[in-house]
């Protein structure tokens, strides 16, 4: 059996090779050969829509950021929930009116959703998002409970054991 060749611009080697990303790929081939075939109302909305959308999630050292790809719609339009480490963004890309006669489609229009379950409990109270540019983005802090902490080692007086009194080792 032999595998799918990539197609990206990248040299492809076994730490860059991303399989979701190669999904999300056939799905928006998938989809863009369907709306072909058989009209795009019949793709406009459903998983084929949610599957191709893009999405970055990027993890520094103090908080989780998400961009995700959203052209064409209001802030009014979407409602993002948090629970746990689990993150859900819902919306709807509203269809426009038209004057003319709308000859092909391929611009995604309905409901989405996009459910982002992330490794670890996040702060829910430093939780930001931004609409920019078509551009949600989404930053969330990490729990402070995870996060690591560095424990000053002291000096103290040689002999002297914990609890005891020995010069700096009770401070």
């Amino acid at each position: 059996m032999t595998l799918p060749a990539l197609r990206t611009r990248r040299p492809a080697t076994a730490a860059s090779w991303d399989p979701f990303r190669e999904i999300e790929d056939t799905w928006s081939r998938l989809g863009s050969l369907l709306g072909d075939v058989v009209g795009p109302e019949a793709v406009s909305v459903g998983p084929l829509a949610v599957a191709a959308a893009p999405i970055d999630i990027e993890e520094t050292d103090d908080a989780y950021i998400i961009e995700l790809e959203l052209p064409g719609v209001r802030r009014e339009d979407v409602s993002i929930d948090l629970s746990g480490n689990e993150l859900q963004v819902t919306g709807e890309i509203k269809e426009r009116e038209r004057k003319g006669t709308l000859r092909r489609q391929t611009r995604k229009v309905g409901s989405f959703e996009h459910r982002i379950v992330l490794p670890e409990e996040v702060d829910p109270d430093s939780v930001d998002a931004r609409l920019a540019d078509g551009v949600l983005t989404i930053r969330l802090g990490k729990s402070r409970q995870r996060q690591p902490r560095r424990i000053e080692v002291t000096s103290g007086a040689s002999g002297a054991g914990p609890g005891g009194t020995g010069g700096e080792a009770g401070r």
